[in-house]
């Protein structure tokens, strides 16, 4: 069943006049993982927040973005207010910047329960103390009781995965939810998203340049680059016969990065590769 429809979108930025999005169109299907694929630029956050209704006021679309069975750019603002949150949450590629660095996690946390969701101020409390011990951190009340400078960027993301589980949207978009994390903490975030998938059936459309983290998470997969959508399709499909031959790159690079990463393992670290400034699971 198809959740969300993206028909012929077009963005442009009024202030230089460039289409930053060029007549893209895909569909989302509920319960699965959209992993959306590209290289800085090519357009793909720009595409998840017009679906959001969150680009500056000089960002002009046109097409259609048809959830719950309407197309919601011809929705005001208090409209697509009212969608953002609890409909559709969005889960930053910088988790610092996504909470109040004066307020404590809980404060932040029950704000937002008691605003979305209308409780209390003790059901917002106890709500976040539950979602903090389903992420199982080991001490949830000092993470509650904590600022965010406080706790590694880990731990932030999974702070924002604990408010979506409370929020139960019907899609969650994550924009590179483990770009900024080391490798521990990147498997650490991973898996936290299966198991949110899994406890709550919601919807996922997952950014990311690591095709690692994409092909490990999601269902189906597109690929874009300069504001088109190149190929589309199952990640099976995708991964092994890709169509398009930047698609064709992105494999083949990320395959021989990852073989040379495991000679390099196998020769007890004595040679040298060069990355080109990407570790090989960003690739």
């Amino acid at each position: 069943m198809t959740i969300l429809t993206v028909k012929h979108l077009n963005i442009v930025d009024l202030k230089t006049q460039r289409r930053i999005v060029k007549d893209a169109s895909f569909s989302v299907q509920k319960n699965s993982c959209l992993g959306i694929v590209g290289e800085s630029g090519s357009g793909k956050t720009m595409t998840v927040r017009e679906i959001l209704g969150v680009n500056p006021r000089w960002i002009q679309s046109e097409g259609e973005i048809i959830f719950e069975g309407r197309n919601i750019l011809k929705d005001n603002e208090k409209q697509r207010r009212s969608i953002r949150g609890q409909k559709i949450n969005m889960i930053l590629q910088d988790a610092m910047t996504a909470f109040n660095p004066i307020e404590k996690m809980g404060v932040q946390m029950k704000q937002t329960f008691m605003q979305v969701l209308g409780v209390s101020r003790r059901e917002a409390e106890r709500l976040s103390l539950e979602s903090l011990k389903k992420l199982n951190f080991s001490d949830s009340l000092a993470v509650y009781k904590s600022y965010p400078h406080e706790l590694s960027g880990g731990m932030l993301q999974r702070c924002m995965i604990a408010i979506a589980l409370v929020l139960k949207p019907d899609i969650i978009i994550a924009d590179e939810p483990t770009t900024a994390l080391d490798s521990i903490n990147q498997l650490e975030v991973v898996n936290q998203f299966q198991s949110l998938k899994e406890m709550t059936g919601t919807t996922l459309i997952l950014i990311s340049h690591d095709l690692g983290v994409v092909q490990r998470l999601a269902d189906s997969v597109i690929v874009m680059k300069d504001g088109e959508v190149l190929e589309q399709g199952s990640v099976t499909d995708v991964f092994n016969e890709p169509k398009h031959a930047y698609t064709q790159y992105l494999v083949s690079t990320r395959q021989q990065l990852s073989d040379s990463f495991m000679n390099t393992l196998h020769s007890g670290g004595n040679k040298e590769y060069d990355y080109g400034g990407e570790s090989p699971e960003k690739l």
